[in-house]
């Protein structure tokens, strides 16, 4: 994964800053919600509604790299660090689903970005969905990529990590060999460049800290915590969805973007063959191709809830 420009961050109470590399992606950092977030851009400003993307734990804006220059061929594409990660800021929080959408809420209010297509891969997927209830009239189209918050099961990994106080007070010195160690597992679609650079930002005081808590969250020993339905009533009205997923994802199970699936009208489902967790980095091209034609078909309709079952 080649790198996604450098930006020098001073801390102050609303900074921002740009660099643009030769791709034509450049860096931002703003303060909102009192966390300084750090972004990578792409594309041009106008025209088509902006993309959104957001990544998964214990990674960053990076994680969008070779998708991002196919996506903005014609949109806006703004790619965020989620707070705790990347270059953005690591504070002393609880780091709840509720609080990652509030921030992102308000950097979104921050950019005037009154409609957005948001793409939610795996704990961004998480996020996504608790913008629906956060600023459902800002999502126009949802696209969740082996997404949490749909299901029970969940790597063996990040159970352990779940365990109180364990990876939060004892793992900041162990988080670039254990980002190595977790992504090496993963194999598919990620390179020794992707391994190195994510255990570099996660070097960063306040990385285990951020990661425990996140993880503490929505995962215990038994499982993910956080399901979308158990608050899917309060949502008024659903975007139209597409669900992404790797047949062969060992972190988070196909058959819970399937399940899912069903249980929404209108949602459209896609499995990328020989594929792991990372569809976005294994098959960038179709996994850009999908995307494209599902925010830009204008044909596609707002999702909804299937009756539930008596």
């Amino acid at each position: 994964m080649r790198s996604i420009g450098t930006v020098s961050i001073r801390r102050s109470p609303a900074y921002k800053a740009k660099v643009t590399d030769p791709s034509g992606i450049s860096d931002h950092s703003l303060t909102v919600a009192g966390v300084r977030l750090h972004w990578a851009e792409a594309g041009p400003s106008s025209g088509a509604t902006p993309l959104v993307l957001l990544h998964g734990l214990n990674n960053s804006c990076l994680s969008w790299s070779r998708v991002a220059p196919l996506l903005a061929i014609d949109r806006r594409v703004l790619m965020p660090d989620l707070p705790g990660h990347g270059q953005s800021e690591r504070p002393n929080v609880e780091y709840t689903l509720e609080w990652y959408a509030r921030v992102i809420a308000a950097w979104l209010e921050a950019l005037g970005l009154e409609q957005v297509d948001i793409v939610g891969h795996s704990f961004g997927g998480g996020v996504a969905q608790m913008l629906l209830l956060r600023c459902p009239e800002r999502i126009r189209r949802l696209v969740l990529v082996a997404a949490g918050g749909l299901g029970k099961g969940v790597g063996r990994w990040l159970r352990f990590a779940s365990l109180p106080y364990v990876v939060e007070y004892l793992g900041q010195p162990f988080m670039p060999l254990g980002t190595h160690l977790a992504l090496r597992n993963v194999r598919e679609g990620v390179t020794r460049e992707d391994i190195a650079q994510l255990s570099r930002l996660n070097a960063q005081p306040g990385s285990a800290r951020a990661f425990a808590r996140s993880v503490r969250n929505v995962i215990n020993w038994r499982g993910q915590k956080h399901n979308f339905f158990h608050r899917a009533h309060e949502i008024q009205k659903l975007p139209a969805m597409l669900i992404l997923w790797g047949e062969r994802d060992a972190i988070i199970p196909i058959e819970q973007g399937r399940s899912f699936a069903a249980r929404l009208r209108g949602a459209h489902f896609k499995a990328f063959q020989r594929c792991g967790h990372y569809p976005h980095n294994e098959q960038p091209e179709l996994f850009a191709r999908t995307v494209r034609a599902f925010v830009d078909d204008p044909s596609v309709s707002a999702a909804r809830l299937r009756p539930a079952r008596v």
